[in-house]
């Protein structure tokens, strides 16, 4: 009986993975999301063991931001 058990439990992990809702963005929806955070002129766009990190402008001065899986977008000092 421990095959059926083994068996529900991969369908159910395949299945609540395929719902997941934190899906890879593009470039592009990034990009999107960065700039609607009030950023522009997003470039250098790199993925580091931090997250995907990016160069940007905001309020006329250059910053550099981390998202992270969640797709939470942060300054890094």
């Amino acid at each position: 009986m421990r095959i059926p058990m083994i068996c529900r439990a991969a369908m159910l992990t395949a299945i609540v993975g395929w719902l997941s809702p934190a899906q890879a963005l593009t470039q592009e929806e990034l990009i999107a999301k960065i700039q609607a955070a009030g950023y522009s002129q997003v470039s250098d766009i790199k993925s580091t063991a931090e997250g995907t990190t990016a160069k940007a402008m905001k309020n006329g001065k250059p910053v550099t931001l981390v998202i992270d899986s969640s797709g939470q977008i942060k300054e890094r000092n």
